[in-house]
């Protein structure tokens, strides 16, 4: 770490290169760089704005230091004034916001003219309520030369009561999220009548993070409002923005029903990106089975961040759990103490499960300078336009190479030169992507992955539908090809009731209380300290067996709690204040039953095939490790019921046959199976759209249903997520980069970065790193040509 702080924010500002050289001081430091990528500054081209563009609002992007579109803005804005739905799917940084406000902003001017009526209106769809406060803050900014004819209004749950009816009446661009046009906006919707008469376009921001279950629930939302909107005579156009993306008309369209035109060529200019791959060194303890422990890249990331707080680097530290950061933050917080005691305070975390106050002013903070570093989850990577950092950290690979590059453009947004640094976690993917940069600097992004005819998704929202105004057979086509089989469902189960020729929702309580689109499972269970009934935050119900179980260590705001007692009937989990020297790891056991098999495929004399699912899931223990280290201290036993989930996976299967042939024996099976199934589950995101904490597995050496030796990988969500079946779909190459990804680390017996997990329910026992190599092998070889 620095010895001597530079005063922050003072003078020039130094390059990435720079940057990143401080960094790696001392021996040490610089064997823990694998590969550092140098992407060069690019120069933009500039277009005229289409005429139909009022001149007013040129004039008041002109005001804002902006004197010509950048031609992919440009012919973003074309596409929307012909009526055409369109997405801009360009890099972080490249204007997209102004590619859709600049027709938004003209038409609502047109319609402010309008001898009657409240005139034009526009609806702003943003995955984080941080990203909407924020667009907001910029849309006022943009717009303020234009009076009152522009009236940006954010609604959403931290809206107060008293402002809701003055957004309703008289806000012209609504800005909310998902989850408030499910259950706010929709079901009230004759309250909202004037505005949906007269909206004219929806922009859905950060398209690409509507994934999986999410973004199916995401995609029935929107057809919803679509029909709402035909009711009120209106059909509004469709604006996206999503970061770099496969295919994105393709998934717009999936996720919006309408076709979609795609701008992808990004024609703005961008500084130098200096972005370095960093792995932990070895640490002299032994976790597992003995297995050899790194460094955790929770400890590296507090580190890096002391240092360029020290340097005076505005930096974002983004990490994968809400744990993560608040313990990334304290420890930079401790070690900048002993260096200056001004720094702690210009370093704080930032997290879902904040009250709606302590969220403002981060942002606000951050944004104004005040703070110096930041460690927050990716409830601040969307969108947030934070400018003038120098640096980004990222604790473990986000999931995608879009959240990884999304992660990486909040960095350099004012042009300027960044540096990103990835830090790679204890485990088979990441330790994989460090050693091997290709797969991350040579690759496109991934395809967004949804499935809205899940029938777990369609359901809920039919039901929705039917109480917001009565279903039809007409309304069939807008929701779906799976729609018309779910009506008896529905029928049977007193949900719907048929009069005449239309579905009617039946209950008192409210249709779109059936579903949380976030995937959740449940009502969030509420964090409360137990001395004082104060409420410290919120905790999702799916996360709450793992999260808050009875001893579990919980963080919030940089305080540690011990969790007393986890109510799961009220959805209350009991905490008071404490010091313990650990963190605690949830352990559980899982059992899979095959339900039906859609697709079946020979691979040799092995199957591989895809399908439906029963798994069984129990918390039944947790861990206790020490801090910063991550040694096992001890287990302690959980009495938690099971939960039963209903699912897609992918599986595969080996015969005797191609035992003997991979030279596994009745004693090593068990542990060869178990191997694989950890290192392809670690592998599966980099196929697929998704997070390890997203599907699960099972390995048996005798399952009931198949008879043979089995491997699961499943979707931890109802109905399946699109996971699995990318899984199926991609196997050979996903299979075959998990063979190389064992057999190329260096330890000898199997450790966390190639076949140990961290969520392993059985203690990472029973492994056999080389009988999984082996094993890996004989399946690869009777993979068809033509996959």
């Amino acid at each position: 770490m620095a010895s001597n702080p530079v005063p922050p924010d003072a003078g020039a500002r130094p390059s990435p290169g720079m940057i990143l050289e401080r960094l790696a001081r001392g021996a040490t430091r610089a064997a823990r760089i694998t590969h550092t990528e140098h992407l060069p500054p690019r120069i933009g081209s500039h277009a005229d704005w289409p005429e139909q563009i009022r001149p007013e609002v040129i004039d008041a992007i002109r005001s804002a230091g902006i004197d010509r579109p950048w031609a992919h803005q440009a012919r973003t804005s074309e596409h929307a004034l012909r009526g055409e739905s369109v997405v801009v799917a360009t890099g972080t940084a490249s204007g997209k916001s102004l590619a859709y406000l600049a027709p938004v902003l003209s038409t609502l001017l047109d319609g402010s003219e309008a001898p009657n009526g409240r005139g034009a209106t526009a609806l702003y769809l943003a995955p984080t309520k941080a990203l909407a406060a924020d667009q907001r803050r910029a849309v006022r900014e943009l717009a303020a030369p234009l009076g009152t004819a522009v009236r940006p209004a954010v609604y959403d749950g931290d809206t107060p009561v008293e402002e809701r009816e003055w957004v309703r009446q008289y806000g012209n661009y609504v800005l909310t999220n998902p989850d408030m046009l499910h259950r706010g906006i929709l079901p009230a919707h004759p309250r909202w009548s004037s505005f949906l008469r007269a909206l004219r376009y929806v922009v859905i921001d950060e398209c690409h993070s509507y994934r999986g279950v999410f973004g199916s629930h995401v995609a029935q939302v929107i057809r919803r409002l679509r029909r709402v909107c035909a009711r009120y005579g209106s059909e509004p156009v469709f604006l996206l923005a999503s970061a770099t993306a496969a295919k994105p008309a393709e998934a717009a369209t999936r996720l919006t029903g309408l076709p979609v035109v795609e701008i992808t060529e990004d024609t703005s200019p961008r500084g130098e990106l200096v972005f370095a791959l960093w792995e932990p060194p070895l640490t002299e303890l032994h976790g597992e089975q003995g297995a050899p422990v790194r460094r955790t890249a929770t400890a590296e990331t507090a580190d890096l961040l002391t240092d360029l707080a020290v340097q005076g680097v505005r930096t974002v530290a983004f990490v994968r759990s809400r744990r993560g950061a608040e313990l990334i933050a304290l420890i930079a917080q401790e070690r900048l103490a002993e260096v200056d005691r001004s720094l702690p305070g210009r370093v704080a975390a930032y997290r879902g499960g904040y009250l709606p106050e302590e969220r403002r002013a981060l942002e606000r903070a951050l944004h104004n300078g005040d703070l110096l570093g930041l460690a927050a989850t990716t409830a601040l990577e969307l969108g947030v336009d934070v400018s003038g950092l120098d640096a980004v950290v990222i604790a473990g690979y986000p999931g995608t190479r879009a959240s990884l590059w999304q992660q990486a453009g909040r960095a350099g947004r004012s042009g300027q030169g960044a540096l990103a640094v990835l830090v790679a976690r204890d485990d088979p993917l990441d330790t994989y992507l460090v050693h091997h940069p290709e797969a991350l600097f040579d690759q496109p992004v991934e395809s967004t992955v949804l499935d809205p005819d899940n029938p777990y998704v369609l359901a809920p929202h039919l039901c929705a539908a039917a109480s917001e105004l009565p279903l039809t057979e007409a309304d069939f086509a807008l929701f779906g090809p799976a729609a018309a089989g779910l009506m008896p469902q529905l029928e049977a189960a007193n949900l719907l009731r048929r009069r005449a020729r239309a579905w009617h929702w039946t209950r008192r309580e409210r249709a779109a209380d059936l579903t949380d689109i976030r995937g959740q499972g449940g009502s969030p269970v509420q964090v409360v300290e137990e001395g004082t009934g104060r409420l410290l935050g919120t905790v999702d119900a799916a996360a709450a067996h793992t999260a808050v179980h009875d001893g579990a260590v919980h963080l919030h705001q940089g305080r540690t709690y011990l969790v007393r007692h986890l109510d799961l009937a009220d959805s209350v989990a009991l905490v008071e204040e404490a010091h313990p020297p650990y963190s605690t790891t949830a352990r559980d056991t899982t059992a899979i039953a095959v339900l039906e098999t859609d697709t079946e495929i020979p691979w040799g004399d092995g199957r591989l095939c895809f399908g439906s699912v029963e798994v069984t899931n129990q918390v039944v223990s947790f861990l206790r490790r020490k801090l910063i280290t991550g040694e096992v201290l001890g287990e302690t036993k959980l009495d938690l019921p099971p939960r039963t989930l209903r699912t897609r996976a992918v599986w595969w299967t080996v015969t005797e046959d191609q035992l003997d042939a991979a030279r596994v024996n009745p004693e090593q099976l068990g542990g060869a199976l178990h191997a694989a199934e950890h290192a392809s589950i670690g592998m599966l995101p980099l196929f697929a759209t998704c997070d390890r904490w997203d599907i699960g597995g099972v390995s048996v050496p005798l399952h009931p249903d198949t008879l043979l030796p089995t491997v699961f990988v499943y979707d931890g969500h109802p109905g399946g997520a699109g996971f699995a079946e990318r899984a199926f779909h991609t196997a050979a190459d996903w299979l075959t980069a998990t063979r190389d990804a064992i057999a190329a680390c260096e330890c000898e017996a199997g450790c966390p970065s190639c076949i140990q997990s961290p969520k392993c329910g059985n203690g990472n026992d029973p492994l056999h790193k080389r009988g999984a190599i082996r094993l890996l092998g004989e399946l690869l070889r009777g993979v068809p040509e033509q996959a």
